[in-house]
């Protein structure tokens, strides 16, 4: 079932199937690798909802949720 990384609960992870931002934010996200095909763990969501952390290749990045639903 596809869905958007912004539904990811904490300590569930997903694959990446596409990344539909813009250009320049699609550019930086692919420089760090979080690329079709990743496997990405949800390790954070903060009270708000606002900001989710993501933990794929060894990494963790924090995004707005408003990028992970596209």
């Amino acid at each position: 079932m596809e869905t958007s990384l912004d539904l990811l609960k904490p300590g569930r992870k997903g694959i990446v199937t596409a990344v539909c931002v813009d250009r320049s934010l699609r550019d930086r996200l692919r420089s760090f690798g979080l690329v079709p095909g990743t496997v990405v763990r949800c390790s954070y969501r903060n009270p708000w909802g606002d900001v989710t952390a993501l933990n794929f290749r060894g990494s963790t990045l924090a995004l707005r949720t408003v990028d992970l639903r596209k």
